[in-house]
Formats: C-alpha cells, sequence, structure tokens
C-alpha cells in the first residue's frame, strides 16, 4: 500500500486539518467530536440541511457545505458511519430556527445513528425531518442495506434541496422537493479495481486482471456480476440500461445526465463514457438538458465510475441551476 499518509489511524483527523485550512472562507472544522460546518453558521429564519457518512468519498459530503447545499456535515471513520454524538452537535448547529433536514444515504449504520441523533434533535425542540437515498439500482439488499444502497445520486439530493433552502422554502417544502429528487434519480457503477482502506492495507476485494465488477457500491460492496473487461461503450450500456429502465425513462423525458469517478479514473475516460451514455438516451428520444462530469462520490483510489441519470421538471432544473458555492461544487 503507497498512500500519501502519516499514521493511517490519523488519515480522516489529518485530511479534515487540510481541509479547513485551505476552505478557511467557507467552512470550519470541529474536533471532538468531529463534524464540518458553514463558516457563517447557521442562517436565521433558513431551514438547515444536514448530511453526512463514512469518509472515503471525497468531496462528499464535506465538500458541499456551503451556500446553496449543506449547512453541516458530519465525517465518519473511512467507511464507517457518524455516530449519534457527532450528528446531533452538527444538527444543533445548522438549525437557524426554520428547522432542519436530515439527508441520510441508506446504509444501515447511517440509517441507525442518524435516526437517533434526530430523536435526540426533536427532544431539544427541534423540528427536524430526514429523507433517505437509495439510487442504487445494481441491487435490493446487501450486507450494507436493508434495501437499496445510497449512491451518487446524492448530490443530486443535496443540491437540489439545497437551493430550494436557500430560496426561503420552509420544511415542509424542502423536504418534499428532497423526496421528489430520490423519486426520480437511479445510478449504476462499475469497478476496475478495489480500493485499499488505509488502516486495512488491502485491497477491500480482488478481481482478476480481466474482470471488472458491475453494480459495485461505493465501499466495495458486491455488484450484480462479474464480467470480462470490455470497452467503454460495451461497460457504460451494462450501467445506463437499468438505470433507464428502472426510473422508466420514456421518449421526450429530459433529464440530468451525471459521470461520476470513483476515485482513481481519469476525467477523461469519464467523458468518453459520458458521450456513450449521452447517446444512449438521445436513442430513447430522452433530451439531456444538463450534465455533471466529475468525481463527487469516490471511493478512495478505486478505478471505475457510475452513471446517475435525473429526471428533470421546470421545478427541478430551476433549482440545480441556482447558485452555489462549496468547496466542491460552485456555479
Amino acid at each position: 500500500m503507497k498512500k500519501l499518509l502519516n499514521d493511517p489511524g490519523n488519515a480522516v483527523t489529518d485530511s479534515l486539518a487540510g481541509f479547513a485550512l485551505a476552505h478557511a472562507d467557507l467552512v470550519q472544522v470541529h474536533h471532538a467530536p468531529v463534524y464540518v460546518v458553514r463558516r457563517d453558521g447557521a442562517i436565521t429564519g433558513k431551514v438547515g440541511l444536514v448530511s453526512g457518512g463514512g469518509s472515503g468519498h471525497e468531496p462528499l459530503h464535506a465538500g458541499f457545505v456551503g451556500d446553496g447545499m449543506l449547512d453541516a456535515a458530519v465525517p465518519g471513520a473511512v467507511f464507517t458511519s457518524p455516530t449519534p454524538d457527532q450528528i446531533l452537535p452538527a444538527i444543533q448547529a445548522a438549525d437557524g430556527g426554520a428547522g432542519v433536514l436530515v439527508i441520510v444515504k441508506n446504509y444501515t449504520g447511517d440509517v441507525l445513528n442518524f435516526e437517533t441523533a434526530v430523536e435526540l434533535a426533536e427532544t431539544d425542540d427541534i423540528d427536524v425531518s430526514s429523507i433517505l437515498v437509495n439510487d442504487d439500482v445494481a441491487v435490493e439488499d446487501s450486507l450494507y442495506t436493508a434495501g437499496r444502497r445510497g449512491v451518487a445520486g446524492t448530490v443530486c439530493v443535496e443540491k437540489i434541496a439545497g437551493a430550494a433552502a436557500a430560496r426561503g422554502a420552509d420544511l415542509g417544502a424542502v423536504t418534499q422537493v428532497a423526496g421528489k429528487v430520490v423519486a426520480n434519480v437511479r445510478s449504476m457503477g462499475v469497478a476496475l479495481t478495489a480500493c485499499t482502506v488505509p488502516h486495512v492495507g488491502k485491497p477491500s476485494f480482488d478481481l482478476e486482471e480481466n474482470e471488472i465488477e458491475i453494480g459495485i457500491g461505493i465501499h466495495g460492496e458486491p455488484g450484480r456480476h462479474r464480467v470480462p473487461m470490455a470497452s467503454a461503450d460495451e461497460i457504460t450500456k451494462m450501467l445506463l440500461d437499468p438505470v433507464a429502465d428502472d426510473l422508466p425513462l420514456v421518449r421526450g423525458d429530459r433529464v440530468l445526465l451525471f459521470v461520476n469517478g470513483m476515485g482513481g479514473t481519469p476525467l477523461s475516460e469519464l467523458y468518453v463514457v459520458y458521450g456513450r451514455a449521452r447517446r444512449l438516451l438521445e436513442e430513447r428520444g430522452v433530451t439531456v438538458s444538463r450534465s455533471l462530469v466529475g468525481s463527487y462520490v469516490t471511493s478512495l483510489e478505486m478505478q471505475g465510475a457510475s452513471v446517475t441519470v435525473l429526471r428533470l421538471d421546470d421545478e427541478l432544473e430551476a433549482l440545480w441551476d441556482a447558485p452555489v458555492h462549496t468547496a466542491a461544487m460552485r456555479w
């Protein structure tokens, strides 16, 4: 294992320290317990947004704290859920008096720990609602979830719900639009190689030189099946078709097409995947009106990619286009 680390046990702490220094104009990092909040704190009268999960998926979630997205993010250890004693102060820090929406990826540890923190926040008279992101079409159940996993579609939920909150929508309306995104977003990923968790020191799973895993999770969970290595166009079709069929997309739909890198894939290759995915959508009579390409929800240094499609209407498109200013996303 070769990584730019000091003590593998301090990987998250050291990374967050550097993140805080690099983006001091946007965020502040609290320690003991660890959570990240907007530099300017909670905005009075605005619904707060909180999300989080295991580290190793950067820039998710801390990279999306700022204007137009999250008010706080809670990083756990690598691939490990944060604890309720981290999540509760993050919710408190994000509360500007208009309530807080908690966005949770569908992993058992995240669900249990965020639910506990929400219950504790409610005893503090904070108005809290939550939304579960489960956009991964690869599997119905796994060792990590009851139901589908939350993966790259989480970015769409955080961006659009964040824009609604920034525009002054109340907690019910922000929660409703977040649910609308969840209902209309689907994802599917592929791994070409495994990743290595720093404190483990060896790859999280084994792939033969000529094998790829279709439907991989962002922690290296098993996918739908292993197949021989194929061309980019062939792999992209294996990802796009299940996504489009599951929504299901129909002729005349318009969508956001999001091609996400898993951490070890060059941007040049992601654009190859994007080009094929777009052609496949156009062959179905679907219009791609918005695009996002890059590594936003990663799995350490895993080589691979995921394809996410979000069906748009006028409301979701306008909220996607709304201004955002975070470390990892800004326009």
